[in-house]
């Protein structure tokens, strides 16, 4: 097996600092959209509010629904000296957080008067919190205190807390608790929405609970295991039979991002869906043998990434690398707020 560093090489690419997106475009659907045929091996430049026009008769769209929360804190050690913490999860009256300062076990976090939290204990790079109140308002106190969660690489963004709360945010956000927004969703207006379904492509939504995978570097032991970090999934009843229905009879299944991808996949055995929630850490990479998409909706990824890999997975590592060197050297923006493209 390659080590890490060799691996990590094949998925690497370069790119101008200025070209990764600090804000989105407007309207969404006003950003750059690459087409890209497996088949025919042709590519097409246009924008997302055309995107109709090159999706597959009887395309099915698989959306995740998931909702951002502002996930970001920044409390007030017993020293006095601030630490910027990201909430991961809950569970029973527990919170999984990282930080950006190191945290002593038994000390005391204070948010505010009234919020403050006990550091419990440690697990690798994770600190494990427990509120000082009633633990099951947390959802409530990172909507009232919380920043929202931006990719680390974006450093200059001129949006204000209260625009990112919305543009980071899909038209569609409905359930869940994401420290990610799945970004390929971001293009879509309710108008784009509204176009495609008049051209007579359904719609559904899934939900993933987007975790610090987005943001983490990928470790020796994730290729060793072929495993990544753990996501929480869920599809309700009647959208499983929906999706299964379409995939029996031919219809095109069309994953809107990476998330829905793992979801769909991490679902399904022999080409339909059985698994209606759980926790999936399925690591797509060259190699994998895609059950039930059919088609990716995605953004343009970091290199080195998880993510990268999954869209070379899907497309062909060098087809994927010649894409973005044509889209970088037509000034596509890039990453989270950045253009997006279709693989069909």
């Amino acid at each position: 097996m390659e080590n890490l560093e060799q691996t990590l090489k094949k998925y690497d690419y370069s790119f101008p600092k200025e070209l990764i997106a600090q804000k989105p475009v407007s309207p969404r659907d006003g950003a750059r959209l690459l087409v890209f045929n497996k088949k025919t091996k042709k590519t097409f430049l246009d924008t997302f509010k055309n995107l109709g026009a090159y999706l597959p008769k009887d395309a099915v769209l698989v959306f995740n629904h998931t909702t951002v929360v502002p996930a970001r804190l920044v409390i007030t050690k017993p020293s006095g000296g601030l630490a910027r913490l990201l909430y991961i999860n809950h569970k029973n009256d527990l919170i999984t957080v990282l930080s950006d300062r190191k945290l002593k076990i038994g000390d005391e976090l204070t948010l505010s008067k009234k919020i403050k939290f006990k550091v419990s204990s440690q697990k690798n790079n994770f600190y494990i919190l427990k509120p000082l109140f009633i633990s099951s308002q947390i959802t409530k106190v990172l909507k009232q205190r919380g920043i929202t969660p931006l990719p680390p690489y974006i450093k200059h963004s001129p949006l204000s807390e209260k625009e990112l709360r919305k543009q980071y945010q899909t038209v569609f956000a409905k359930t869940g608790l994401s420290v990610a927004a799945p970004t390929a969703s971001l293009h879509f207006t309710k108008t784009l929405l509204q176009n495609l379904k008049k051209l007579g492509f359904d719609s559904c939504f899934i939900n993933l609970n987007v975790g610090l995978g987005t943001f983490a570097p990928l470790k020796q032991e994730n290729l060793e295991k072929s495993r990544l970090h753990e996501e929480f999934f869920e599809i309700d009843k009647k959208t499983a039979v929906f999706l299964n229905q379409a995939k029996a009879q031919g219809r095109p299944i069309i994953a809107v991002g990476t998330t829905a991808v793992r979801t769909l996949e991490s679902s399904c055995k022999n080409s339909k869906i059985r698994m209606l929630s759980g926790n999936t850490d399925l690591f797509i990479k060259e190699g994998y043998e895609f059950n039930f998409v059919d088609g990716i909706i995605t953004n343009f990824h970091v290199p080195k990434s998880s993510l990268l890999m999954l869209v070379s997975a899907f497309a062909g590592r060098n087809n994927i690398l010649r894409l973005y060197k044509q889209a970088i050297d037509k000034k596509f923006r890039l990453f989270s707020f950045g253009d997006g493209m279709v693989i069909l």
